[in-house]
């Protein structure tokens, strides 16, 4: 089992940033392909970033293409999403996701293929 615990949530104004962190704990031996994804209210859960076990693969949607920069270090069994010039519509419940791979190399898109979930960070936008 892997509990994962979110922070860094909060309010900020449009344009601003945030960090959100994600820290594992438990069965933290094995290889995990880490996500991120978020919620908005009314909406579904949709993906925003993924990151191989090497930290050599990522991934974003479209949307947060440029303005947000996933990372992690495996020592601290910790992945972290940099979220810059933040708008709006990126107010949502942010949760992070990990799937054990045996591919360091591994990332995967769609929430259906992560097994480890956490209880999410709240995110707010102003205009």
């Amino acid at each position: 089992q892997v509990q994962l615990v979110e922070s860094g949530g909060g309010l900020v104004q449009a344009g601003g940033s945030l960090r959100l962190s994600c820290a594992a704990s438990g069965r933290t031996g094995t290889m995990y392909a880490m996500g991120w994804f978020r919620q908005a209210p009314g909406k579904g859960r949709e993906f925003v970033s993924t990151i191989s076990w090497s930290g050599g693969n990522t991934y974003y949607a479209e949307s947060v293409k440029g303005r947000f920069t996933m990372s992690r270090d495996n020592a601290k069994n910790t992945v972290y999403l940099q979220m810059n010039s933040l708008k709006p519509e990126d107010t949502a419940d942010y949760f992070c996701a990990a799937e054990p791979t045996i591919s360091s190399g591994s990332t995967y898109y769609t929430k259906e293929s992560y097994y480890y979930w956490g209880q999410g960070t709240q995110v707010t936008v102003s205009s």
